[in-house]
């Protein structure tokens, strides 16, 4: 949005001091507004825009992106005020409506896999670090609960994941032998497709943040801090490219049974 709103100031050849005379704000409000320091309202952008001279189809579209950014950052403290379960719970009829899942995970295995034991000892760190209450096995059950989606309707599952995620134990080795069997499990469902990149492979990208495209219609991913979801056009375009990528290095099949049967080895 910054940068945005920089680029029409520049091409209406007006100073930030103009802008803002022209909006009655002080200088320094419109140089925190171009620089990303300071929440923009539809109003300011209202304001910027008619003192720039810009069309009133660019207003809209920059109205409308600065909603979808409001709504796109969600923090996890406000999510997980109700707790773990009803977090989990949450997201059931988004992924009831989603048809096509493209997921990648470079650090646990994804949610839709996860086994009981995985999901509770998972979950149970998270309600540790963050300090919320734990109903993590209440949690696990829900989480466990969405595997019914792998089985229901036409959707599809692409999966990638690094094999680094093999090796991540959590839990202890119990967890993980139970939680890998199961992976070889459903990485045979048909409306699965599970792809993992090896250690081994020359990288045309790195490893990046998880991320889910659900439907190609928006993103979704997780960071410490918050829940992000990306509906730009722009964006979407460079996911659907990262996952392209990465799932172009993923091998499947036997040579990625290979690989899991060796992680439960090494346990």
């Amino acid at each position: 949005m910054a940068a945005r709103l920089r680029e029409i100031r520049l091409d209406s050849g007006l100073s930030a001091r103009d802008v803002a005379a022209a909006c009655g704000w002080h200088e320094s409000k419109c140089s925190r507004m171009q620089g990303g320091r300071q929440a923009v309202a539809d109003s300011d952008i209202k304001a910027w825009c008619v003192a720039c001279g810009a069309t009133e189809q660019i207003v809209a579209e920059l109205v409308s992106m600065n909603r979808q950014l409001d709504s796109a950052y969600v923090e996890w403290r406000r999510m997980q005020q109700g707790g773990l379960k009803r977090l989990q719970d949450a997201v059931i009829p988004l992924w009831e409506q989603t048809s096509n899942f493209r997921i990648y995970e470079p650090g646990v295995v994804p949610g839709f896999f996860q086994t009981q034991g995985y999901a509770g000892a998972l979950l149970t760190r998270i309600a540790d670090f963050f300090s919320i209450p734990d109903d993590a096995d209440n949690a696990a059950l829900a989480r466990v609960g969405r595997e019914r989606l792998l089985h229901a309707g036409d959707r599809r599952f692409a999966v990638v994941i690094e094999e680094s995620v093999l090796r991540t134990n959590i839990g202890d080795s119990e967890i993980m032998a139970g939680q890998l069997g199961h992976l070889l499990n459903v990485m045979a469902l048909p409306s699965v497709s599970f792809g993992i990149v090896p250690f081994s492979v020359f990288r045309t990208i790195w490893p990046v943040e998880g991320f889910w495209i659900l439907d190609g219609m928006q993103v979704v991913m997780e960071t410490v801090s918050a829940k992000i979801t990306v509906r730009q056009t722009g964006e979407l375009d460079l996911y659907r490219r990262t996952f392209s990528e990465l799932s172009s290095m993923a091998v499947r099949g036997e040579e990625a049974r290979r690989l899991i049967t060796a992680a439960i080895a090494a346990l």
